[in-house]
C-alpha cells in the first residue's frame, strides 16, 4: 500500500487520471474528508470536494509504476 496527495483541477484532467488507473489491477481508493471513492469511477471521483488535493491510496504489486504513469497529477 502507498499513499500520495493528487490534484485534479480539470474535466479533463479526471478523464485522463480515470483512463491511465483503469489500467492498473490493484485497488486505487481517493478520498475526501471522510468520504471514499474508487478512483477508477468518474461520478465517484465528482463526489468529491475538488478545490483541494484528495489523497490517494493504491494497493497492489505494481505501484510505483502507477505512481510513475500518474506523477503529473501528484502534489506531495
Amino acid at each position: 500500500m502507498k499513499k500520495t496527495k493528487i490534484k485534479l483541477s480539470t474535466i479533463e484532467d479526471v478523464r485522463s487520471f480515470v483512463n491511465i488507473v483503469t489500467a492498473y489491477t490493484g485497488e486505487i481508493d481517493l478520498s475526501s474528508g471522510r468520504y471514499v471513492v474508487d478512483a477508477k469511477s468518474i461520478m465517484g471521483i465528482f463526489s468529491l470536494d475538488l478545490m483541494n488535493p484528495i489523497e490517494l491510496t493504491a494497493h497492489g504489486d505494481d505501484v510505483d509504476a502507477l505512481f510513475a504513469s500518474i506523477e503529473k497529477f501528484i502534489v506531495e
